[in-house]
């Protein structure tokens, strides 16, 4: 591990991360959403603290991923980890953080008893969908649809 990887700290979000992850957002996709990402880390802490997790680098917010086990979903009566949002700040790509966070919630989703780990990810996402490939997910049987109204 050299010594950027190991001043790199991988932890259960808290309510007082909810600064640092608005402010990762923006960097990414400039937009500030500071009612919206309240409303998200909300949910997800009620739901499951301990699988959303966070990426800390000299203190400051590089990296995040939000998730939960639950079951029922889809009729899918099994527990199953889901993995619904990933960001990783873009100075700090390339240096495993996403891999590092999904290794933590995995271990979480997997002492939970999740049989399965779920997500979605654009077709237009390349990058996403090699990032999860290499993780070792696959295509799924289930078919996401829409209709718009």
């Amino acid at each position: 591990m050299d010594e950027a990887e190991s001043d790199l700290e991988i932890r259960p979000i808290d309510e007082l991360d909810l600064d640092g992850i608005i402010a990762l957002d923006e960097k990414i996709g400039g937009q500030y959403r500071p009612d919206y990402w309240e409303g998200r880390i909300a949910y997800f802490l009620r739901r499951d603290p301990e699988a959303s997790v966070l990426a800390e680098f000299n203190g400051e917010v590089v990296g995040f991923m939000l998730g939960e086990v639950r079951a029922g979903e889809f009729g899918l009566d099994e527990a199953t980890g889901w993995i619904e949002v990933l960001g990783v700040d873009p100075d700090h790509r390339g240096k495993a953080i996403g891999r590092r966070l999904a290794e933590r919630m995995l271990l979480h989703f997997s002492r939970r008893e999740a049989k399965n780990v779920r997500t979605l990810v654009h077709q237009e996402r390349e990058d996403l969908f090699s990032f999860f490939a290499a993780l070792g997910f696959e295509s799924d049987p289930l078919r996401p649809l829409i209709k718009g109204l």
